[in-house]
């Protein structure tokens, strides 16, 4: 065996066909192939795989007990392996508390940094705060310039109403003979302070006159230390003539209080208080002690006791409540029914009240009367009651719909009636802390004039920029305090933005990143680490990644590379296969016609494979041909003033009858476009969907141009295993009907409920239909294993006797939709909707496979299928987020062909995404930029592909040049092919 390799021999894990593969150690290598045609059982489910049971079993027996045994991949052999680690597209988190800044461990060091040389304002009044010691006092005096006149006095009164004349007579009997009252000076042994009592006041007792001098050093200490024991560990010291130089001497706390703006003095009197405590002297504000804890929104002592760290609460949303405020007063509150009594009697008085008719349409309504039914009356209103005694009256106030919904939401122990109030809630950022998550005297730390909720609201890029400079503005102390915090925080602010996320903000919640923004969060997390000899195991990192930012990102792999580590890459991309030291292609097919390799070597080795697919690609013996000619609008959807995150007040048209893609850097404003604006703003006005709240824009025109409106996302078909792509396309009703119609099925009486897993009769009972069974692990994530009466196939004996050309309905759902759309091909219902699975690149996909199993990308391709089945009336508009994501440019080409099929059915298609063969083939392009975050947000070009290849300042342009044959420019990668403008056979 040579050391220069990883060598698998004889793996057989799921479609792999007994095969033998070589992996370059310490190299870049890209496992490709058609969708389903076996990378990830290669690199994961193989590879990795057995270099994890490895790791355990290196384990003590005792840790094994807790972690469980691994099962052994089905290969013969894996030699030469290193520690594996895993960067796959599972979500972080999915805990509202996990943040981009706590997942990455960078708020754990902006704790740190701030607890350790942060400086404590008032949360109230912004003056800086800080503990002292009397000897720090006395060293801050003994620094004023020699012979400085000061005053050391005792604050004894601060702001408060009264003639204080107790006090006045108990400083007498203390030996105390002046004092200051209100900035002007008494002699309490010769004046009578005649203070007036309905004002508020300030007493200062003044303790002692000096001049600073060394040797008044001990003075000056019994003064000072005399001063605190009077005012409660508080001292003012009072300049009465120092210059603003002078008075700086004491700290940025001194403050001017005499000859306030005359210019023609040189000299003013300063006033400067001094704590023993870390309190604001000024507010009487006593600040906690300052820990990295308090700057945590997952614990108490940081979090803002309102919204306890979640930085959003949940409030009646007055929208919710008028949705149409054209309808009459009785019926347009939506939470209340006339039709109760409960609500008919208050609504019955309040009208009678203010003189007006429950008919009347509530937006006819005075402002004032519309506020007292919405948040209550300022005075009494009389309630009538009928009862079986007569009439009872009761005078009280009416709380108002709000109110009485947000308090009955508090006391009421019925779930249901809290489920039905939560209906009209929204959640809005928490009112106290703004959507920060901290208390307030956490977020009054300062360091370098910023809080620490201000850097986590910056992007990654511009925190990064401002941490660049920060030693400049620090102390010596600081410095030396600060140094190993702030190289940590730039190295991992530095690693993010090489892998693309410089757009991201610090304070974003994890849950919502998508799965490529994930990955590539815990790549950097891996860079950062430095390990050395690793084999990491990635997939598909460039997803979600415009062409710019893949550059970047495989700057960043090729670094980890370097460092002595290797790295196993499933990827479709075929710049990373170019930049690859080696490339396995799978296939030759997907499913049960691929698991063998196809090739294996440099990518000039791979182009030139006969029988490669990928190498038909990548060599341009293939491509995905530009369209003759663009197609031209029929009109255009307009939205107007969209302002939503980083949107910057855009108008944007939309094409009817056109294909569009959005394109744009990650974190341009895409999906806030398309998804917050667009589609939610079409949902409220055409669907009369009041359940979304749209982006903030301006209006939408041009609705009457569509019928419909469906948004295709990524989001699961399914939240349970029970959910698969035959149920969710409905192929499955087909087949039932199908086993039902057998005669042995009609022999016993079997309908087709019979064929269904998820009712009793026909299906398993131990498992309940699943074909697994859930054994809880105590300490660890539950296992599934295969139900031992059934053994997986979900379906009891009886129903597994009937068959169909000699297979049980258990044996359908085993098949792969290639496969089963040859075995129905004499249904014609069955068979169409298995030949659009295969439209959408999906052949390779088991029709029973549970949709929790399905990437997003699949998803995706199962909607679009669905939609493709229905019948199709024109005018509707479909909206796509990355639907070529996981797909090989053979599996694009049919995605492609498919969305020209809707755009020719007189439909308009609009598409976010970075993949240029789409962009390249639509009709029309909207690229948002220049770049990602606050630097985004607006329209960089718009036009057919050519027009905007044809524009220097557009990222997607220029990237595009290469793949058109009508712009004589070159990209930026040099690497210009003579592309097709025919249709080319895949066969």
């Amino acid at each position: 065996m040579s050391k220069d390799t990883i060598e698998v021999r004889g793996a057989e894990e799921h479609n792999l066909k007994d095969i033998d593969v070589s992996i370059p150690r310490e190299a870049f290598t890209v496992v490709t192939g058609l969708s389903g045609s076996g990378k990830s059982s290669l690199a994961f489910q193989t590879v990795y795989a057995e270099g994890q049971r490895r790791y355990i079993e290196s384990l003590s027996a005792y840790a094994r007990n807790f972690l469980g045994q691994m099962d052994k991949p089905q290969v013969e052999t894996v030699e030469g392996l290193s520690p594996a680690i895993s960067i796959d597209q599972k979500n972080a988190a999915n805990n509202p508390r996990s943040t981009v800044g706590t997942v990455t461990e960078l708020h754990d060091y902006l704790r740190l940094l701030y607890a350790r040389v942060g400086t404590p304002h008032c949360p109230d009044c912004g003056r800086e705060v800080g503990e002292q010691s009397a000897q720090n006092m006395v060293e801050r005096i003994l620094e004023l310039p020699e012979g400085t006149r000061l005053k050391l006095a005792a604050p004894v009164v601060r702001d408060q109403k009264g003639a204080f004349e107790d006090l006045f007579e108990e400083l007498v009997s203390e030996g105390y003979a002046r004092v200051e009252i209100d900035g002007e000076e008494y002699d309490l042994t010769m004046d009578d302070p005649d203070l007036d009592e309905n004002f508020d006041h300030t007493v200062d007792v003044i303790v002692d006159r000096v001049k600073v001098s060394a040797e008044d050093r001990p003075r000056i200490i019994d003064s000072v230390e005399t001063a605190l024991d009077e005012a409660e560990g508080v001292l003012k010291v009072i300049l009465p003539e120092a210059s603003a130089e002078v008075a700086a001497d004491l700290g940025e706390e001194a403050r001017r209080t005499g000859a306030l703006g005359e210019e023609t003095e040189e000299n003013d009197r300063f006033v400067v208080e001094f704590s023993k405590d870390l309190a604001c002297t000024h507010c009487g504000i006593d600040i906690p002690e300052i820990e990295t804890r308090s700057f945590s929104f997952n614990s108490p002592h940081g979090a803002c006791p309102e919204c306890e760290g979640l930085g959003e609460t949940k409030e009646v949303d007055e929208d919710l409540v008028l949705q149409d405020e054209s309808k009459p007063l009785k019926h347009v509150f939506e939470p209340w029914s006339y039709n109760r009594s409960y609500y008919q009697t208050r609504l019955d008085a309040v009208a009678e009240h203010f003189g007006v008719s429950l008919s009347t349409p509530f937006e006819d309504l005075e402002e004032d009367i519309q506020q007292a039914f919405l948040y209550g009356t300022d005075g009494e209103v009389l309630f009538k009651r009928r009862t079986k005694n007569g009439t009872r009256r009761k005078k009280k106030r009416f709380e108002g719909v709000i109110p009485n919904l947000e308090r009955r939401y508090l006391e009421t122990d019925s779930d249901s009636t809290r489920e039905h109030i939560e209906d009209y809630m929204s959640a809005t950022a928490c009112p106290a802390c703004d959507g920060t998550r901290l208390k307030p005297a956490s977020r009054a730390v300062l360091v370098d004039d910023s809080s620490i909720t201000e850097i986590n609201a910056m992007s990654i890029g511009d925190a990064r920029e401002h941490f660049e400079s920060m030693e400049a503005d620090l102390t010596e102390r600081e410095k030396v305090i600060a140094e190993e915090i702030l190289k940590e925080i730039r190295a991992r602010l530095g690693f993010m933005c090489e892998v693309g996320l410089d757009y991201i903000t610090l304070d974003r919640e994890a849950s919502t990143l998508s799965g490529g923004e994930s990955q590539r969060i815990r790549l950097a997390t891996q860079i950062g680490s430095g390990l050395v000899g690793v084999l990491y195991v990635l997939d598909e990192p460039s997803i979600g990644l415009h062409q710019r930012d893949n550059d970047r990102l495989l700057d960043t792999l090729e670094e980890l590379r370097d460092l002595g580590n290797t790295l196993l890459v499933v990827e479709h991309d075929e710049e990373t296969m170019r930049r690859a030291d080696a490339v396995i292609d799978m296939g030759p097919g997907p499913g049960k016609r691929g698991g063998e390799v196809v090739a294996n070597g440099s990518v000039e080795e791979v182009k030139a494979t006969e029988g490669s697919i990928t190498g038909d690609y990548l060599s341009g013996r293939k491509q995905i041909p530009v369209p003759d000619e663009r197609r031209d609008p029929d009109g255009a959807l307009t939205i107007r003033g969209a302002r939503q995150h980083n949107l910057k007040d855009l108008d944007v048209d939309i094409p009817i009858g056109c294909f569009t893609a959005i394109t744009g850097v990650s974190g341009s404003g895409k999906s806030t476009l398309m998804h917050d604006v667009f589609y939610k703003g079409l949902a409220r006005q055409m669907n009369d969907n009041t359940s979304v709240i749209p982006g903030e824009h301006d209006a939408l025109e041009g609705l009457e141009e569509i019928e419909t409106v469906r948004l295709i996302d990524q989001s699961p078909i399914g939240r349970t295993p029970r959910s698969n792509p035959a149920t969710y396309t409905s192929v499955f009703d087909y087949v039932r009907e199908l086993f039902a119609s057998t005669s042995l099925s009609k022999q016993r009486g079997y309908e087709k409920g019979r064929f269904s897993f998820n009712v009793k009769g026909g299906r398993c009972e131990e498992c309940g239909g699943q074909g697994t069974v859930k054994i809880e692990m105590n300490f660890l994530s539950d296992v599934y294993v295969p139900c031992e009466e059934c053994d997986g196939a979900r379906y009891n004996d009886a129903t597994l006797d009937v068959t169909y050309k000699g297979k049980t309905i258990a044996d359908v759902l085993e098949m792969e939709v290639e496969e089963a759309a040859d075995f129905f091909e004499s249904n014609s219902q069955i068979r169409r909707r298995l030949e659009l699975l295969q439209d959408v690149g999906l052949g390779y996909m088991t029709l029973g496979q549970p949709s929790t199993t399905l990437s997003g990308g699949e998803a995706q391709r199962v909607k679009l299928a669905e939609e493709l089945g229905k019948k199709d009336s024109g005018e509707t508009l479909y909206l796509l987020d990355e639907p070529t994501t996981g797909l090989h440019s053979a599996d694009e080409r049919k995605l492609i062909d498919v969305l020209h099929r809707l755009t020719d059915n007189g439909n308009t298609v609009a598409v976010i995404e970075h993949e240029l063969d789409l962009v390249k083939n639509a009709d029309h392009v909207i690229d948002l930029g220049p770049e990602g975050g606050e630097n985004g947000g607006e329209i960089v070009a718009t036009g057919t592909p050519e027009d905007v290849a044809r524009l220097e300042d557009s990222h997607t342009g220029r990237y595009l040049r290469d793949l058109l044959p009508k712009v004589d420019l070159d990209g930026p990668r040099g690497e210009r092919v003579e592309p097709v403008s025919a249709p080319m056979d895949d066969d």
